[in-house]
């Protein structure tokens, strides 16, 4: 078993000049393959609204759907970093709301870190608290899902002076405050460097060019699972969608043709049985049939 991934590992890899690799994972046995592959760290998204549950934004996940998701994602890894997203309204009213929520994801999920969006007052006031309190916490810049109404859509953030300036500032915010990490989604390249460059924390882009120091996707989204629609920044590495519905078109047809199962996908008694229980029922025996159901 490989040793266990930390936030001093993502520092260790920043100086080295290492990319980090990150990843989604909503289940068990995706982590377990996410694990296997020696993925750096594992974001249970709020992403799995969409994704999972098949809601039209991230907004309509809740905390327990969130902790319960986390869970079954722990018990698969044994090496990755686990980290959590805070959903939509568990950490926006106050900084008792954050910490309940937070330690939720630390304390029943067993999750090593929570991710939140944006660099407000009360933001960067969580961020503190989680951190003095042994809880790292993984920052979220750019296009930020969870504000999707307020940024008028999916729209790539950043693209102004104006606005880069303010990326980079929240992101200096968002290390002084102790985040450990930033996620820089939908963040024009060049920007995404100079961010990368100023932070000592190490940057992971979605959407944000390579100059990031790590980067992540949407696992569906990777391997063509999840087909609703593809961002322009998705690369694709496999077509599941396909061949998982083919494999179901061709079990089906076995099954209407009884081609499945087998006989060696079946269980037979033995001759000696199969008399003797053709005897207890009162049925003519025939050596060369059996009774099945």
């Amino acid at each position: 078993m490989s040793k266990a991934i930390s936030t001093l590992t993502f520092q260790k890899y920043k100086r080295e000049g290492r990319k980090i690799v990150c990843l989604t994972a909503y289940d068990y046995s995706t982590a377990k393959i996410l694990d296997k592959a020696g993925v750096d760290l594992i974001l249970v998204g709020d992403s799995l609204a969409m994704v999972a549950l098949g809601h039209q934004t991230t907004h309509a996940v809740t905390m327990d759907e969130m902790v319960h998701h986390t869970r079954a994602v722990t018990r698969g890894v044994q090496s990755a970093f686990v980290v959590a997203d805070l959903p939509f309204m568990s950490y926006q009213v106050d900084v008792i709301q954050a910490i309940t929520n937070a330690g939720r994801f630390v304390k029943e999920a067993q999750a090593h870190a929570v991710k939140l969006e944006g660099a407000t007052k009360l933001n960067l006031e969580v961020v503190e608290r989680l951190v003095s309190m042994g809880i790292p916490v993984m920052g979220h810049l750019g296009f930020t899902p969870q504000s999707i109404h307020a940024l008028g859509g999916n729209r790539v953030q950043g693209r102004s002076a104006e606005e880069a300036v303010r990326l980079i500032h929240d992101a200096q915010a968002l290390e002084d405050a102790g985040c450990f990490s930033v996620v820089l989604e939908m963040v024009p390249a060049a920007v995404a460097v100079m961010i990368s460059e100023k932070l000592k924390i190490p940057t992971v882009g979605i959407g944000a060019g390579a100059g990031c120091d790590g980067q992540i996707l949407v696992t569906d989204d990777l391997l063509g699972k999840y087909t609703d629609f593809q961002p322009r920044f998705v690369r694709r590495y496999a077509n599941l969608s396909e061949v998982c519905q083919n494999a179901i078109e061709n079990y089906a047809n076995d099954v209407r043709t009884a081609a499945f199962p087998n006989a060696g996908e079946s269980f037979a008694l033995s001759e000696d049985e199969n008399t003797r229980l053709h005897e207890l029922l009162g049925l003519p025996h025939d050596s060369h049939s059996e009774i099945s159901c």
